[in-house]
């Protein structure tokens, strides 16, 4: 009688063992990262640019750069940029420090001046005329460019599209690894989004001219997209 219960317990433990090792082991599963790009012509542009002035005293450094500031925001409000589409990201002032000998041979630092900015990014919607707003505002006074952007109005609508791309990408690609694998595609556990990239691409304004419209290119934007996307396999007849 001992012995029958001494088995019966092994059976049960053997029973509850097995069912732990099966559980352990999980369900046969393949990741794959999916993977979208697109290429979309820009439809806006943004101009970062600025007024810069010295004197020898600050606020005659600044009232320069207040009045040609002045006059480069109503050269855009002329060349049809509206108000929403400037503002202003930076004003300074800075001491200009100059080095001088004392009669001593001592090297002696002093403030000789003050340079005065004024930074303002311009948003322009029609590419066409992004030429003429660039000459105007040089012959109204900016002196100071940081960069040109491009961009596009609807980018949203550019990842939804792109980001549905890379879904399908994944789909395809799994299909693929699980017949090589001479197993079944089952139905998608998990998506993880990894984002992408794109957008505006800066471009460098190292020199300018003040001759007849601005000659730009605005090429093409690339965006890039991925998703790990988590399927289930199954071996062909066992279930």
């Amino acid at each position: 009688m001992k012995t029958k219960a001494i088995l019966a317990s092994l059976m049960i433990w053997t029973c509850s063992t097995g069912a732990v090792l099966a559980e352990a082991a999980g369900p046969r599963q393949i990741v794959v990262t999916g993977e979208a790009h697109t290429e979309v012509a820009p439809d806006r542009a943004t101009i970062t640019l600025g007024v810069t002035a010295e004197a020898e005293e600050a606020a005659i450094a600044m009232r320069q750069v207040s009045e040609d500031m002045t006059a480069v925001i109503a050269g855009l409000r002329e060349a049809g940029i509206a108000a929403e589409d400037m503002q202003t990201q930076s004003i300074s002032i800075d001491p200009v420090w100059s080095a001088r000998r004392t009669s001593d041979g001592r090297e002696q630092r002093e403030i000789t001046g003050f340079v005065a900015s004024n930074t303002l990014a311009v948003r322009v919607r029609e590419l066409d005329n992004l030429g003429p707003v660039l000459d105007r505002v040089l012959a109204a006074g900016a002196n100071n460019f940081r960069g040109l952007s491009f961009g596009v109005a609807d980018s949203a609508a550019v990842i939804d599209q792109i980001r549905g791309d890379a879904v399908r990408d994944a789909i395809r690609k799994a299909r693929q690894l699980a017949e090589a694998a001479e197993m079944e595609l089952g139905p998608v556990r998990s998506i993880t989004e990894h984002g992408g990239s794109g957008g505006p691409r800066p471009m460098k304004m190292m020199e300018m001219a003040r001759s007849s419209s601005m000659p730009v290119e605005a090429g093409s934007l690339g965006f890039e997209h991925s998703v790990s996307v988590v399927f289930d396999l199954r071996v062909p007849g066992l279930e």
